[in-house]
């Protein structure tokens, strides 16, 4: 009698036992189920791996509108006057560049001038900090008297300051400074400005 007794505590103990393992079990199968539910599953019907998209290193153009200086008769002087040049520019110094190769290729009509003698090349050009350095072949200094050096040294100091009008310019020949212009002996103290030009050397 005592063996059964015993034979029936344990077999009520091992049922109790798988009871708990089963109901544990499918409690976790069930919540699996239902998370597998809610996760959504992105479609690829090709059957192909993406790669992720790359992103862009081109930087956006940014459209800037400097401003190439000319001269143009005014009573019995001349003045000089502005004509915007778009460019759009993505690396630094590119739309003042610009403006100096349509300033040394000259206007291309009106009545606008400019005492900048032919052939004058870009050399260089550098703007940062609140100056401007300009380097100009030798054909800059060629030809023409005081009147016509300083309306081409207004026109590349105002075409220079054209996107910074307070900043300081410094124009250099070859690679040195200009000190003095033209068979005149024009002495030109750097750096200049606007403000200094209108000052020393009006037109």
């Amino acid at each position: 009698m005592k063996d059964q007794q015993g034979s029936n505590r344990i077999s009520s103990g091992v049922i109790a036992a798988v009871s708990a393992v089963v109901v544990a079990v499918g409690g976790g199968v069930a919540w699996f189920t239902t998370q597998s539910n809610n996760t959504p599953t992105p479609s690829n019907p090709s059957g192909r791996i993406e790669q992720p998209a790359q992103p862009s290193t081109r930087q956006p153009a940014n459209e800037q509108s400097p401003n190439v200086y000319w001269l143009r008769p005014k009573d019995k002087n001349v003045t000089l006057v502005p004509q915007p040049v778009k460019v759009a520019s993505v690396l630094p110094n590119q739309a003042l560049e610009a403006a100096f190769q349509s300033l040394l290729a000259g206007p291309t009509e009106g009545t606008d001038s400019t005492t900048i003698p032919k052939g004058t090349k870009l050399l260089g050009l550098k703007a940062e900090n609140n100056e401007v350095h300009v380097n100009l072949s030798e054909d800059f200094t060629s030809g023409g008297g005081s009147t016509s050096m300083m309306g081409r040294v207004g026109q590349v100091v105002y075409t220079a300051t054209t996107l910074n009008p307070k900043a300081k310019v410094y124009i250099d020949v070859n690679g040195k400074p200009l000190d003095v212009l033209g068979g005149e002996g024009v002495e030109i103290q750097q750096p200049l400005t606007r403000e200094q030009f209108q000052k020393d050397y009006p037109l």
